[in-house]
């Protein structure tokens, strides 16, 4: 009847349709197998046997050769028949196709998110025109970059030949004037040809020209799309229109286009331009930007730099000797090193991430391929050669690949959302663009072939090479024996190493933050309230009159209800301070300026200790009468009064500093500051930091314009921020406060970056774990599942149900404890790779890498004990009738 059937069917084909055929090769090769596989049984060899099969169907010829030009289909058809056939069958199994295709996702989402990071703040060319010809050009001493002079800066526009142009540029903040509160604008201060040499597109009105770069001219101004857009609501005369910055008339002449310039940290750009005064080369402000001569490489422009700063070393001595030049590329340039390599090593994180989710799907995969033996080995009886058996399993891998790549995609778009969000301000360049771009599209899809190869390979090598004969003479027995899983069992293993060395690394990093966000930082953070006042240096032009100003201020400041105490400071902890300062300890100078060591400079008003609460170990602090006019004192941290005041006493010493001239950027002549105290070591930058050498001075013997107020309040110092906005609106109806923030709050921002990388480390390794244990689990599930009439025998034979649970968990947390010391090793290069990230924490550290295999550990007796369970509650009369 099968063969009537068939005979019919085939003079039928001519009449139906694609479908049809398929159905009639589907129905054909069913009886095939039927025949194939009671030929097999029989003790035939596979080829006897399908001979035989096909004369019993009938029409053997015409048969053989169908099976013939499947044979020989071209590879690339077989492979596309073999991407069809698998999404048939994995339409059949939704379950198995759902848990793959979401671990992929996971994997694939994860590493896209990641690298569009990575690419949008380390690769992606710069947004400028000829990007690759655009450098910074820094001065540099004893081998560490600084900013230049004006007078350098003039010098090397004349006499440098590497370049096409220069450009120099300094930052400020602006008080914008308007009907309610001034509002506080970042500015920068820019060379006119800054827009023309970046190319820098200008949606309205123009760039500067020329003769604004000179004192009297330079009242204009160019703002970004974004400021325009927000504050004059996208007004189209706004070119021409006179604003008040810092009380003073400055015309609008142009706005930027849309797009990268809104990302600029600087709202407003100024010309730059220098007054008689500040042409000096002792006072290193500028930072400079050039752009390379056609054919002029970095290495040809930095020997052209060392000709130049060597021949003003030369004319200069005192001012430029032991001073070079060095010639950097601009991408990059402006990004931590910190930064770069905690991208980086976010990227390798993921990329465990993939690898570990590629292990579960090919353990998967394997399970699956174990089940469809049969089917594998009927396959080969009906002439499937290795190489078509071996495409159609990495078919089968690449479809479920591509399916977890679509779907990764779209995780990558939410995930890149909260890792920007997550991205401390200006951490990375503000050039980058940070998005799903066509790079990145490309990346993904390598990604996603190479899991679906990563995945495929085992199953698809172990599938092609079994004999047919031994597979359809073991019938129903299934767990013929154990090495056949050692391919799975390794891949558990490896998930286990990679999942160990990720959790390390983000242990250590946990650890490293606990410790920073409780380090004691050497004064009290509690009740603060910090401000900035822009004050102009026309504004507050002498000495007196900025003194005057602040002292006003200061008494109504301090009148505040609930205000114990306040402070003025060109500086503060974590704040930053005024600037560095070479220094010379008194009988011990040197002539050469390159050579003499360097401390942050900043100046103080007496409440600075009381309001900050910082220790003085030795000596005193200032008081109101260290005025302008008697002898001059300073202060002293612990770490310069160790590192070059240690063999004698600091109180006795007297170092030797050029102070700053009240609102110039100029310096005055070296005046002897006598050491009247040493204090406790504070952060002048993020609490990690490495503590650096710090000098303070009265604030009323050197005064400056702009300057920070901190005040100490009884309740909540937030509270008190009307009321000081309102007090310095008092003194100065155009002046605005700038960044008002608690010390709480600038410290939790100053671990910002440790919190970025901490997080994402603490997310991949989340997912990593949870990978580890499903690969665990599935693992021994199947075990349990292969190995049922063997559980059912031992029962059968008397074995307590309490051993069998031993015995399933006794495997499970072999492999995981086999996994965890071939992990170490990876655990050791982690840390050694995140060493210099880490705060007080080794790159072996006990109690990290401890709780991060207890943690393993726990995850893999939990991920055994399902199915350890299960085995003990098998029957055996059942167990012994399986399959």
């Amino acid at each position: 009847m099968r063969t009537l059937r068939c005979w019919l069917l085939r003079l039928t084909s001519p009449l139906r349709s694609r479908q049809s055929e398929r159905e009639l090769a589907d129905e054909l090769d069913s009886h095939l197998c039927f025949h194939i596989e009671d030929n097999l049984r029989a003790g035939m060899t596979p080829e006897e046997a399908r001979r035989q099969a096909l004369i019993k169907l009938g029409g053997v010829e015409q048969t053989k050769q169908e099976y013939r030009d499947r044979r020989g289909l071209p590879t690339l058809r077989t492979f596309w028949q073999g991407i069809r056939l698998s999404l048939r069958t994995l339409r059949k199994n939704p379950g198995f196709a759902s848990v793959a295709v979401l671990t992929l996702a996971l994997g694939i989402g994860a590493n896209t998110a990641m690298f569009s990071v990575v690419y949008g703040a380390l690769l992606a060319p710069l947004p400028y025109p000829k990007p690759d010809q655009l450098v910074m050009v820094w001065s540099q001493v004893n081998g560490h970059r600084n900013s230049i002079s004006t007078a350098d800066f003039l010098d090397w526009q004349r006499e440098s030949s590497a370049f096409q142009d220069l450009v120099a540029w300094s930052n400020g903040t602006y008080s914008l004037s308007s009907s309610s509160r001034p509002e506080v604008l970042t500015a920068r201060i820019v060379s006119p040809d800054f827009f023309t040499m970046q190319g820098i597109p200008i949606a309205l009105g123009r760039g500067f020209l020329a003769a604004e770069g000179t004192p009297g001219n330079d009242h204009v101004v160019i703002m970004t799309h974004r400021l325009w857009q927000t504050r004059f609501g996208g007004d189209p005369s706004i070119v021409g229109r006179q604003i008040r910055l810092n009380g003073e008339s400055y015309a609008v002449v142009g706005v930027l286009s849309a797009g990268m310039s809104d990302r600029f940290e600087s709202q407003i750009f100024i010309p730059l331009a220098f007054i008689p005064q500040q042409i000096t080369r002792d006072y290193r402000w500028l930072v400079v930007m050039g752009r390379l001569k056609p054919g002029v490489s970095i290495a040809q422009a930095n020997a052209d730099m060392d000709s130049v700063t060597h021949h003003m070393a030369e004319t200069y001595p005192a001012s430029d000797g032991g001073w070079s030049a060095r010639v950097e590329a601009l991408r990059n340039d402006f990004t931590g090193q910190d930064t770069i390599k905690d991208l980086w090593l976010l990227l390798g994180a993921v990329g465990f991430v993939l690898l570990i989710a590629c292990a579960n799907v090919a353990n998967l995969l394997l399970a699956r391929a174990t089940i469809r033996r049969r089917e594998v080995a009927i396959r080969s009886a009906l002439g499937a050669t290795r190489s078509q058996l071996f495409t159609q399993f990495l078919a089968e891998s690449l479809a479920l690949s591509v399916i977890g790549g679509v779907l990764g995609i779209g995780l990558a778009w939410a995930l890149l959302h909260a890792i920007v969000a997550l991205l401390p301000p200006y951490s990375i360049p503000t050039e980058a663009d940070v998005s799903l771009n066509l790079s990145v599209l490309v990346f993904s899809a390598v990604a996603t072939l190479l899991a679906g190869v990563l995945c495929g390979c085992a199953p698809a090598w172990q599938s092609s090479h079994r004999s047919p004969n031994d597979v359809l003479k073991e019938g129903g027995r299934t767990g013929a024996g154990a090495g056949r899983h050692g391919v799975r069992r390794a891949l558990v293993v490896t998930e286990f190493a990679l999942a160990l060395a990720l959790l390390s690394g983000a242990a250590l990093m946990l650890h490293s933050f606990w410790k920073l966000a409780r380090a004691d930082l050497g004064f009290r953070q509690d009740h603060l309230l910090t401000f900035r006042l822009p004050v102009g240096a026309t504004r507050l032009s002498n000495a007196d009159q900025i003194n005057a100003f602040y002292r006003q201020l200061l008494d109504k400041i301090e009148a505040i209800p609930g205000v114990s105490s306040a402070t003025v400071a060109t500086g503060a902890p974590i704040l930053g301070d005024f600037g560095s300062k070479s220094f010379s300890v008194a009988g011990h100078s040197s002539d050469d300026p390159s050579s003499r060591p360097s401390a942050g400079f900043t100046m103080v008003t007496p409440g600075y200790f009381r309001t900050f609460g910082i220790q003085i170990t030795q000596g005193r602090g200032f008081t109101d009468q260290d005025l302008a006019g008697v002898v001059p004192v300073m202060m002293v941290n612990q770490t310069l009064a160790h590192r070059y005041l240690a063999n004698v006493d600091p109180l006795e010493q007297q170092l030797f500093i050029r102070p700053s001239i009240p609102g110039t950027r100029t310096l005055a002549d070296p005046v002897e500051w006598r050491v009247v105290g040493v204090f406790r070591d504070v952060p002048s930058a993020d609490p990690g930091s490495n503590q650096t050498p710090e000098v303070l001075v009265p604030f009323w013997q050197n005064p400056w314009p702009g300057a920070d107020i901190a005040l100490r309040t009884t309740g909540n110092p937030a509270d008190a921020t009307n009321s000081v906005a309102a007090i310095v609106q008092s003194v100065d109806p155009d002046l605005g406060i700038d960044r008002v923030r608690t010390m709480d709050q600038i410290i939790d921002e100053s671990l910002s970056g440790y919190r970025f990388a901490t997080v994402l480390f603490a997310g991949f390794a989340g997912v990593a774990l949870m990978l580890a244990a499903i690969g665990i689990y599935g693992v021994m599930s199947f075990a349990v599942s292969q190995r049922t009439n063997e559980i059912g025998l031992r029962m059968a034979l008397g074995a307590a149900p309490r051993r069998v649970l031993l015995l399933v968990l006794r495997e499970g947390m072999t492999l995981a404890l086999i996994g965890l010391a071939v992990g170490l090793g990876g655990a050791y290069a982690v840390g050694r790779l995140m060493e210099s990230t880490l705060y007080q924490v080794t790159a072996i550290d006990p109690l990290a890498i401890g709780a991060v295999a207890i943690v393993l550990l726990v995850s893999a007796v939990a991920a055994s004990l399902i199915p350890a369970r299960r085995a003990m509650r098998v029957d055996p009369m059942v167990a012994l009738r399986h399959e």
